[in-house]
């Protein structure tokens, strides 16, 4: 709410007091204490709704002392200890990794990249390179998703990544201007002076409010300061009349006129109208955390969104198979990523370089049955056996509907061969198949593989996935045509390969390889007993699959709204550039052909933080645009995102999960967290939760926002017309 109306009615309630007005400073003070009651019950329902999101944890660490090993408190881990981690466990503090085997982390709250992170002991980095860059480091409070690892702690608590987060939440921007200075660093005596003017002016206009909150508290203020005067003109006119008399009834009756002026109700009338909306809203998944920041909404002009979670469902999806005799199958849009139900199956005959994004619907034949897309299809049930069986996860149905565990990417890939009623529990229970060994993956070899009994054909088969520059290197076969023997593999296939892989990560996917072959060799014994390298040689490439986090269904709509309401979105993120291009296009922040747009526009609207980050505020407020795509963020470059959009007069909304968020989301205009995935600290930062994480619900606060500007503009007028009336009657 604003400050100065509050203001004019404490200075009236001091008259009325002061002149013995008792009755007429009565009803102004329970006017201010109704408004502070109603306001304050407000934001602490809102709070209490917040403590219904938070999980409470108090984690521990392994780590070796003296020797031993031994579990103790994260808040007793110092710089020096060796920290043991397993799969499950949260990261203690910022750990230089020496030993690590199969090991991944999932650094979604600090970095937004929505699939875990694997680790290298041996790589090294430059010293300015990203967070999400460092693949020898285990991050404080990110979670350990496979694998395990040993560590030095080299940062423990604000010395952390999380801990510079944390002190740049605890910075508060400074309240003196700056001296403007000459190249050689010194400053004329009238710059120190223009300095402290300007600095005096800020102080004067945030006491009365007339340059900080939102817009329309920007106006109330000002039409605050214009009726205070218009009152004490008033007042003046009325003791003028009566020769400025002393007389008690005199002083009263000028003190009631010039209070005709001010709307006395109009707080009251604003918290009401506040906190009704407020309530609707928590129907239409928003909390409101800050009674003023749902009217604030009403007044944004651009939108800082993250893309994991929000703008996407935050799971991996299995998008696209190409196998090569086949052709390119496909999925359509769900909504679970999880059941397998959901979602079109299609195939075309092209390969995924010669399918256009744009006329992909035409290319591929939609809402074809699996039965149908399996019936005399060997190359496919071959591709499914590798999708299926070289996979850990498992896919299932409950009466809460369909479930999951396992690695995200195995869980995507699981479900895409469910699709197809081609599960792996299916399949080891009612096709006789059985597990004689498993190679799980290295980050060396990057890739895992299984062998696989089939107790019908009496034969052994080796089903791999992995990288798909390491999966051709082992393949010597592959069928070329539907129902044509194998034949051998060339280096002018391999290149084929590499272009189809090109094509499906352009449009955002993550791409691995399948091969299998007939293993003729002695089983038995543990896994240790085979030679892996010869198991996983000599293969048949059996075809790529891509897999991404799929946008929501209702984000294209919801971008689209912004854009017809004059709301400009940009998206942050910590995923990778081409994945951020290609999710940005498919939900319309970025056109999807660049040629109606001028190229010094096209060039600035997708960048890198890098990139960005190495501008200076000069070079960022001569960009044509703000980029509308940032990949690889850091916390920084979101808050100078910020920073530039408030350069250029914009009102700003930030939404946000992850602690990398939450300096960004307090320097907002309006902070918008994540209920769901958001991290206590994000929420704690922000004025507004969405309880579903969708960033279609933002809409509907904007929508509620412009909606109470417009009844409180209609409002005030009426109640300056009733005001301005009383006061002509009083002085007449």
């Amino acid at each position: 709410m604003p400050a100065n109306p509050s203001q004019v009615l404490i200075m009236a309630m001091a008259v009325s007091f002061g002149i013995s007005s008792y009755i007429e400073g009565g009803v102004i003070a329970a006017v201010i204490i109704l408004n502070i009651v109603v306001g304050f019950f407000q934001e602490f329902n809102a709070e209490k709704t917040m403590d219904s999101l938070r999980s409470l944890s108090s984690p521990t660490a392994v780590a070796v002392r003296g020797g031993n090993t031994i579990t103790v408190p994260t808040a007793e881990i110092v710089p020096g200890d060796i920290v043991e981690l397993k799969t499950g466990d949260t990261v203690p503090a910022d750990i230089r990794l020496v030993e690590a085997m199969n090991f991944e982390t999932d650094e979604a709250l600090l970095t937004g990249e929505s699939l875990p992170v694997g680790k290298e002991t041996e790589a090294t980095f430059d010293a300015d390179i990203g967070a999400g860059d460092r693949l020898n480091v285990a991050f404080s409070s990110s979670t350990v998703t496979k694998g395990r690892a040993r560590g030095v702690v080299f940062a423990t608590g604000m010395k952390t990544e999380i801990g510079t987060i944390a002190t740049a939440l605890r910075a508060t921007g400074k309240k003196t201007r700056p001296v403007k200075r000459k190249p050689d660093g010194s400053a004329k005596p009238h710059r120190y002076a223009q300095a402290w003017g300007l600095t005096a002016g800020d102080f004067g206009g945030h006491f009365l409010g007339v340059n900080v909150g939102t817009p329309l508290q920007r106006k109330l203020s000002k039409l605050a300061i214009l009726l205070f005067g218009v009152a004490v003109v008033c007042a003046i006119i009325c003791l003028a009349a009566n020769s400025f008399s002393s007389n008690k009834d005199v002083i009263i009756y000028a003190v009631a006129t010039g209070l005709s002026m001010i709307p006395a109700c109009l707080i009251v009338v604003l918290t009401i109208t506040m906190a009704a909306g407020t309530k609707r809203m928590v129907q239409r998944h928003v909390i409101v955390r800050k009674l003023d920041s749902l009217e604030a909404l009403g007044a944004v002009t651009d939108i800082c969104s993250d893309k994991t979670g929000t703008l996407t469902q935050g799971k991996m999806v299995a998008k696209r198979a190409w196998i090569p005799c086949m052709g390119t199958y496909a999925v359509g849009t769900s909504n679970d990523p999880v059941d397998p139900t959901q979602g079109d199956l299609s195939h075309t005959e092209k390969p995924p370089t010669a399918i256009q994004v744009e006329s992909e619907n035409k290319d591929e034949k939609g809402g074809t049955t699996h039965q149908n897309l399996l019936e005399d299809n060997a190359p496919l049930k071959d591709y499914l056996n590798v999708a299926s069986l070289a996979n850990l996860a498992h896919v299932h149905k409950t009466e809460d509907g369909w479930k999951a565990r396992g690695d995200p990417t195995e869980i995507a890939i699981q479900v895409f061969v469910s699709r197809f009623d081609w599960n792996r529990e299916r399949l080891t229970k009612e096709e006789s198949w059985s597990q004689v060994a498993e190679f799980p993956f290295d980050s060396e070899v990057k890739k895992m593989s299984v062998i696989f009994a089939n107790k019908t054909t009496s034969s052994n088969m080796v089903f791999t996935k992995g990288a798909v520059e390491r999966i051709i290197g082992s393949c010597s076969l592959v069928r070329l045509e539907k129902g044509a023997e194998l034949t051998e593999m060339t280096e002018d296939f391999r290149s084929t390969i590499i272009q189809n892989m090109e094509a499906l990560a352009a449009q955002g996917l993550r791409v691995l390889a399948l091969a299998s072959k007939e293993y003729k060799g002695e089983t038995g014994g543990d896994d240790s007993s085979y030679d892996r390298a010869a198991i996983e040689g000599d293969l048949t490439f059996q075809g790529l699959i891509g897999l991404y986090d799929p946008p929501r269904v209702e984000s294209a709509g919801a971008v689209k709204q912004c854009h017809q309401a004059g709301i400009t979105v940009h998206m942050l993120t910590g995923d990778h550039p081409g994945t951020a291009k290609a999710i940005a296009a498919q939900v319309g922040i970025i056109p999807a052909n660049n040629a109606a747009v001028a190229k010094d526009v096209a060039d600035a609207m997708v960048t890198t933080a890098s990139a960005f980050d190495k501008l200076s505020d000069d070079d960022i407020d001569r960009l044509p645009v703000l980029p509308l795509v940032v990949a690889r963020c850091s916390p920084n470059t979101k808050v100078r995102m910020i920073e530039a959009l408030h350069r250029r007069k914009c009102f700003a909304a930030m939404t946000g999960d992850g602690v990398n968020d939450s300096p960004s989301l307090k320097r907002a205009d309006v902070g918008i967290a994540m209920g769901q995935a958001g991290s206590d600290v994000a929420k704690d930062a922000s004025d507004i939760v969405l309880t579903d994480d969708n960033f279609a619900s933002i809409l509907n606060a904007i929508e509620e926002g412009r909606r109470m500007f417009d009844n409180i503009q209609k409002f005030v007028l009426h109640l300056l017309a009733e005001n301005i009336a009383q006061a002509c009657t009083l002085l007449i």
